[in-house]
């Protein structure tokens, strides 16, 4: 099996510090460890509409590594701290990302995140053969 990681030039200092990879290319498809939407110092904006913003930028940053877009996305994951407070917010700016046909998705409410203050986790999957 051959991977390749794939690190946006401002996720390389978490990168390294972590020992983790932001997004793996195995084969036909792109995995990406779970986005929180903390700012480019590494801040955790209180605003949860930049919060998820600056999640799904982080997503694109990743997906533009391996020459990839929102549209190669076929799976979603996404996991809420107070899911019902901001899902209308975050299904809008979903949408602004997302096009059809649009990737499968599960959306969780979960008990807590490793970042403190985050309100989101996105986890993606996506195919190189869109």
């Amino acid at each position: 099996m051959t991977k390749r990681a794939l690190i946006p030039d401002a996720a390389r200092p978490a990168a390294e510090q972590l020992k983790m990879s932001p997004g793996i290319l195995s084969g036909d498809h792109v995995f990406l460890t779970g986005v929180t939407g903390s700012g480019s110092t590494g801040d955790m904006p209180s605003d949860p509409e930049i919060q998820f913003r600056n999640a799904f930028a982080k997503i694109g940053a990743v997906l533009a590594k391996a020459d990839l877009t929102f549209d190669h996305i076929v799976e979603m994951t996404s996991y809420h701290i107070g899911l019902r407070d901001h899902f209308d917010l975050f299904d809008q700016i979903r949408l602004d990302h997302l096009s059809e046909p649009y990737p499968a998705w599960t959306a969780v409410e979960a008990g807590g995140l490793r970042r403190i203050g985050a309100l989101v986790e996105i986890r993606i999957i996506a195919c190189t053969k869109a």
